[in-house]
């Protein structure tokens, strides 16, 4: 007996042993030499040209007939007017209302790199608009923030690259690779015309690019639990998505005489069901490599965890799961958004609808998640029909110098921080300009705090002067750093 507790004991040593020292190993890189850049820009005139941005209702509703021309056309002119370097400089074509510029390089040989914006916001929420605490596209800029509709998604990303690229043409900037801008005008319904006619242009003209950059991720401030570094997350791939309608069906008749089951009782189980039986993820592929190195800055306890994947891996993925932001970057999240049934409050419906959006993870796609959701709710009285899908998109590699001198650009704008490869959650009009790069990345690069999330497509969308601000330098060394080699 004592033979074996010595036994028992002496494992539990040399495990506890392996589990710290892989803890210990599992440390952020040491920094690189990398110089603090020192640019001097005018900081409120910035703030103040954004805020014009914003007043523009440059809206993208889901109904064509609602858009406002007037107001896409203003921005354009807008542009024209405000960045009077970039527009006489640069070359411009015009594809419906998406505006592509070219600054040519000094390197012919060299293949073009792409940054890209849009300039359309989603509209706001009709009835929402008093819990706005300024108004939505006012542009006004209050206790050291710019609010309004479009302040992150992306007219900042937008207004940020004009403001970069004016910065190096005044200090007589030279790019050895050529320069595409695009600024799109309908992402937020699918980019269609704009983003995807700017991928046939170039196509048709022969331009295979080097790499894009579109919005994407953000620098993360106190987002990601046990982690008080600023994260660059460089998104290198974004999640597709599919929609389903789940059908119930049933007789009908008169809300007085109910049946046991009806189309709305069978359809309510139906999304329980869903809602209970989350698509299988996991920590690994592109999720695991992002944690991996944002792992290394968290306190000792968690990082002894995620160093320690084969005996913890359990724990930590159930841990993930329980926040929004992580869940979703370990699975094809699930999501119901629209219900529709009887025609009359005492009708019992014939059919029952639950319309469900899947962002779909790379290890997915359309079909398997149809299959998925078949298998869960199928019936006799349910039916799933396909609405629209579109796969994930390829993963981008990371171990280029692309990706790391969009790295080094942050670091070189905010210091020591963690920059990790990245998954984005939502869509972009990336999946219409990767066709024509070799890589596509996705990524902002302004700080945003926790707190600012719920702005996106939400209310009281802001960004701090100061953020942008420093974003704007970020775009700068992007360009230098990107088109210099």
């Amino acid at each position: 007996m004592q033979k074996l507790l010595f036994s028992i004991l002496s494992i539990l040593i040399m495990i506890s042993s392996v589990v710290v020292i892989r803890t210990l190993l599992h440390s952020p890189p040491p920094f690189a030499d990398i110089t603090l850049v020192n640019i001097d820009l005018d900081e409120p005139a910035m703030a103040d040209r954004l805020s014009q941005a914003i007043k523009f209702q440059t809206i993208s509703h889901q109904s064509a007939s609602d858009k406002q021309n007037l107001e896409f056309q203003g921005f354009i002119e807008w542009v024209e007017v405000t960045y009077p370097a970039v527009h006489s400089k640069l070359d411009r074509v015009m594809l419906g209302q998406t505006i592509l510029y070219q600054w040519q390089g000094s390197v012919d040989q060299l293949k073009p790199i792409l940054l890209t914006g849009h300039y359309d916001v989603v509209p706001v929420i009709p009835g929402s608009e008093h819990k706005w605490l300024h108004p939505p596209f006012a542009g006004k800029v209050v206790d050291g923030d710019i609010w309004g509709r479009g302040a992150l998604d992306d007219k900042s990303g937008v207004v940020g690259i004009l403001e970069a690229v004016t910065y190096l043409l005044n200090d007589g900037f030279q790019p050895r690779r050529s320069i595409y801008l695009s600024f799109g005008h309908d992402e937020e319904v699918g980019g269609v015309q704009g983003a995807a006619s700017v991928a046939d242009y170039l196509k048709k003209n022969n331009v295979q690019l080097a790499w894009s950059l579109d919005e994407g991720s953000f620098l993360y401030q106190d987002m990601l639990p046990d982690v008080d570094t600023l994260v660059a997350a460089i998104n290198v791939a974004e999640k597709g998505s599919i929609t389903l309608d789940v059908v119930a069906t049933a007789a009908g008749g008169h809300s007085s005489m109910p049946p046991q089951h009806n189309a709305v009782s069978d359809l309510a189980k139906a999304i329980t069901l869903l809602h209970e039986n989350p698509v299988p993820g996991g920590l690994e592929g592109l999720s695991a490599e992002m944690f991996d190195v944002i792992s290394r800055y968290m306190s000792f306890p968690t990082r002894l965890l995620f160093a320690n994947q084969w005996l913890f891996s359990q724990m930590i993925e159930q841990q993930l799961s329980t926040s929004p932001t992580t869940n979703a970057m370990l699975r094809t999240t699930t999501a119901p958004t629209m219900l529709s049934g009887s025609i009359k409050s005492n009708v019992l419906p014939i059919e029952a609808i639950a319309t469900v959006n899947f962002r779909i993870h790379p290890r997915d796609n359309t079909t398997s998640i149809e299959a998925f959701v078949n298998d869960l709710v199928a019936s006799d009285s349910i039916a799933v029909r396909k609405r629209s899908g579109i796969n994930a998109s390829a993963v981008s590699a990371r171990d280029t110098p692309a990706f790391d001198q969009i790295g080094q650009s942050m670091r070189e704008v905010y210091g020591d921080i963690a920059v990790a490869p990245g998954l984005m959650i939502a869509g972009s009009d990336s999946k219409h300009y990767a066709k024509v790069a070799d890589n596509a990345y996705r990524f902002n690069p302004f700080i945003l705090p926790s707190e600012d999330v719920s702005g996106f497509h939400g209310t009281n969308e802001k960004i701090a002067v100061d953020a942008f601000a420093q974003g704007v330098r970020g775009y700068i060394q992007i360009i230098r750093n990107g088109s210099s080699q």
